[in-house]
């Protein structure tokens, strides 16, 4: 099988930050698209900003999708760190049919990747769903074959508050990447056309892309880098970690109720990696306001959130590191952030020297503008969603 495919006639290889006033006439254009976009800030996963209470006016209808509920049990699935458990339950959601070409391969096929805290369900956001998944729409379920997991540690799959607490096995990216793979082959699935994922399925991606070399045609990493998590962002991330394990409620994982100091300091810490100073700023311009806005945050939050669970999918990424063999990922790459992206700061200028370890990649920098979300401009498809196109149409297989 091959694309009509070729390095540099898609898209921009770099977006500047609106600010710099050499921008090229790509990012002028940008610019331009996402100052008339509109945007609801409606994101349930726990990296990305999610408002205590967004205006009625901003939030997108909701669509109720045709899913199809799926699960598979992985028996004695062995993790990366030695342990083993003796079924490991991963469940997913499908939209639309499988279509096998005439060699008897699955070729609509698209594995939709989600965040950090989150589930399949985060991905049927309306932000997210209503601009990809309908008629004509780049993930049409009439054409495309969705196939949307919850990850180790997340939604319906099997994770520490089913009962093993902290003795729950320490996964990582690696683990959740196998298993996916595990998955697809209980479900037939033998060829992916796209894998796109969001922030902790942006990473994920990569992983993807190196451990399984071809089995996807293309890859669509949003909001994420590919290199080890250190710095500020793994500071953070300890940081949450940590509050919960030193508050005397959690008891080495074995709490009966939730240790609250430690799930408040934690969900503070990821209030402020998943925020948009813009957003913020127009969302709370009062010191009334501000504190509301953090008060129904953590109320929210913290009530939702199980401290063992949140200590190891926050912790999912201290291996994560694709950077040294980078070169093996081939097929065609669009990958994009958000100059917003507190996690993922394009200052570092990281990006720009990854994106040349991979022969056929493109990084899209999007600049800061009203329809922008910080991190959670991953699931603001509107913002994106002409890139996505442009990059399927780019990779269409040949007969």
């Amino acid at each position: 099988m091959s694309y009509p495919y070729e390095k540099g006639k898609w898209g921009c290889a770099q977006i500047k930050d609106m600010r710099n006033p050499g921008m090229n006439l790509c990012a002028r254009w940008i610019h331009l698209t996402a100052t008339l976009l509109i945007g609801a800030v409606a994101y349930s996963q726990t990296m990305s900003l999610s408002p205590a209470n967004p205006p009625a006016a901003a939030q997108a209808p909701a669509h109720t999708w045709p899913t199809v509920d799926g699960a598979v049990v992985l028996a004695n699935f062995r993790f990366g760190a030695g342990e083993t458990l003796p079924q490991l339950k991963l469940h997913y959601l499908t939209l639309g049919t499988p279509h096998r070409n005439a060699a008897g391969h699955v070729d609509n096929a698209v594995l939709l990747l989600h965040g950090t805290g989150g589930s399949a369900h985060s991905l049927l956001n309306p932000l997210f769903s209503n601009v990809l998944f309908g008629p004509g729409q780049p993930l049409d379920i009439t054409k495309y074959f969705l196939i949307l997991p919850d990850d180790i540690g997340h939604g319906e799959s099997s994770k520490p508050s089913d009962g093993l607490h902290a003795h729950f096995p320490a996964y990582d990216y690696d683990d959740m990447v196998r298993s996916q793979r595990m998955m697809l082959d209980d479900m037939k699935i033998d060829h992916l056309r796209l894998i796109l994922g969001t922030s902790m399925g942006c990473m994920e991606s990569f992983v993807w892309g190196e451990t399984y070399p071809g089995f996807a045609d293309t890859l669509a990493p949003f909001a994420c880098l590919p290199v080890q998590i250190a710095g500020r962002n793994r500071m953070m991330r300890y940081m949450a970690i940590q509050a919960i394990k030193q508050d005397p409620a959690w008891m080495e994982g074995e709490y009966k109720t939730e240790p609250v100091q430690g799930l408040r300091s934690a969900n503070e810490m990821l209030l402020v990696m998943g925020s948009s100073p813009l957003q913020m700023q127009k969302q709370a311009p009062t010191r009334e306001l501000a504190e509301k806005y953090v008060d129904q945050y953590l109320a929210r939050t913290v009530s939702a959130t199980d401290a063992n669970d949140l200590i190891l999918y926050v912790n999912a990424s201290r291996n994560y590191d694709p950077s040294p063999h980078l070169d093996r990922i081939t097929v065609p790459v669009l990958w994009i952030n958000s100059a917003d992206d507190y996690i993922n700061p394009p200052e570092l200028g990281i990006a720009e020297k990854m994106v040349k370890r991979m022969p056929n990649a493109r990084f899209i920098l999007l600049p800061i503008s009203d329809a922008t979300r910080g991190h959670g401009t991953h699931t603001a498809a509107a913002v994106w969603k002409d890139y996505l196109i442009e990059f399927l149409r780019a990779t269409e297989p040949k007969p």
